[in-house]
């Protein structure tokens, strides 16, 4: 049963992305995946202070991470989240973070720990629901600053296109006049 809900999570969250805009998907990608590296570091780390163990896998490699939920629904839910908050304010964007942390940590926990794909031993969902929600402090400057570079090379690629336009216009003026 666990592997069935966890290729059912994993499946599920990434066909979500085909109603998303595709400029949001391709904007909020880049935070997504380092959200989900941090979280794969996080869960070595938790792996090493047996803070939780992992009783479902769906790949027989899976013995620090679980992958269907850090590259299903965390990563696809960090485009979703800054889909519909980046752009509004840094506090809808922290209350949002805060209520799908709490619901991870409080609601979906108890049933993965029901179905036998998750138990925590060194950690209480509390201390899982904090540990969660400091990325988000981590992510949204990533984003910021994604943002800036993004900015700076669509305004390189638009000068340029405007300092080719005039190359060509002085080199046409030039040719034209000696052959004239």
């Amino acid at each position: 049963m666990a592997q069935i809900i966890l290729w059912g999570i994993l499946i599920i969250s990434w066909l979500s992305l085909f109603f998303l805009k595709k400029d949001s998907i391709r904007r909020f990608m880049p935070v997504a995946i380092f959200a989900a590296l941090l979280v794969t570091i996080i869960e070595e780390i938790g792996y090493v202070y047996n803070w939780w163990t992992i009783l479902g896998k769906i790949f027989p490699w899976e013995h620090f991470i679980t992958y269907p939920l850090t590259y299903g629904p965390f990563l696809v839910g960090t485009i979703w989240i800054f889909h519909f908050t980046y752009d509004k304010s840094f506090w809808v964007y922290i209350l949002t973070n805060a209520i799908i942390d709490a619901f991870h940590a409080f609601v979906m926990l108890n049933l993965f720990t029901y179905f036998g794909i998750y138990r925590l031993n060194n950690i209480n969902n509390f201390g899982l629901f904090i540990l969660i929600f400091c990325l988000s402090f981590v992510i949204y400057p990533y984003q910021i600053w994604q943002d800036k570079i993004m900015k700076k090379v669509n305004e390189d690629k638009k000068g340029r296109h405007f300092g080719n336009r005039i190359f060509k216009e002085i080199y046409y003026y030039r040719y034209e006049s000696c052959v004239g």
